[in-house]
């Protein structure tokens, strides 16, 4: 990887399946293929952009849109996103849409920049989903708010971006129990992949990707549904901020912008 903006990516990163690297004038972004093929604009920004906020970001996305976000607090909150348009921010973690030309900005260092679209209705939402997210249901907010807008679950497509991955994520029990109770159903996070094993007593490694994953499956998003990007942020410093690697207060934004013209 080389310095600044500008530069493609590491040729080993060029390959990645269901995502492809977009560059524009002012560098390169990941988009999902599975949103990208529902002619949503959408993208995952890379640590070199980061003196770059929404409002200079969104021009790389598309002409004419609107900036929503949320002062994130690592909460279960959703809001309609023309409640987030001005600072100060409201505090939340998830925006839906409510009108057309708006994009949805969420930021993360570790956590999980969750993107959906839904093709039928032009509507969409984002979410920041951390464990303290997933565990207070955020994701499952969200769809409820987009169904309340006419979506049907099983028409939407959801992208899961660059995040920490399970080895490079020890927990406690707290973590788990919390995430376990948020997820009802049969299938275990061990059977979904999303808690590996830990020789440290009372400790644990969660996929937080994984976890949301499945949380989305058992509210009715098919699996086929759900594009779940490979790179961690942590293992990654060329192209990520990581809270856990580095202990710094940095982020690398996401957006996708919504269709819906009512």
């Amino acid at each position: 990887m080389k310095d600044g903006p500008f530069d493609r990516p590491d040729s080993r990163f060029n390959t990645l399946k269901d995502w492809t690297w977009i560059g524009c004038y002012g560098g390169y972004y990941l988009q999902s293929d599975l949103l990208h093929e529902q002619g949503f604009e959408h993208g995952f920004f890379t640590r070199l952009w980061n003196d770059r906020g929404p409002d200079q970001l969104a021009g790389y996305i598309s002409a004419g849109i609107s900036v929503h976000r949320p002062q994130q607090i690592h909460s279960g909150s959703v809001l309609n996103a023309s409640d987030a348009c001005q600072d100060p921010w409201p505090e939340a973690d998830g925006l839906v849409s409510d009108r057309g030309g708006q994009s949805l900005w969420v930021c993360g260092a570790d956590c999980t920049p969750v993107l959906i679209a839904d093709p039928s209705t032009g509507h969409a939402a984002a979410c920041h989903a951390g464990w303290r997210g997933v565990a207070a249901g955020i994701l499952t907010t969200a769809l409820d708010r987009l169904v309340e807008r006419g979506s049907q679950r099983e028409d939407l497509g959801i992208a899961l971006g660059p995040a920490v991955s399970g080895p490079c994520y020890q927990v406690g029990d707290e973590v788990v129990q919390a995430i376990t109770a948020a997820i009802p159903g049969e299938a275990s996070l061990s059977e979904a992949g999303a808690l590996l094993p830990d020789e440290q007593a009372g400790r644990h490694l969660l996929d937080i990707r994984a976890a949301a994953r499945l949380q989305l499956q058992q509210a009715g998003i098919p699996g086929e549904r759900i594009a779940q990007c490979p790179l961690c942020t942590v293992s990654e410093p060329d192209l990520f901020h990581s809270w856990r690697r580095d202990q710094v207060q940095a982020v690398q934004w996401s957006v996708i912008v919504a269709q819906a013209t009512t």
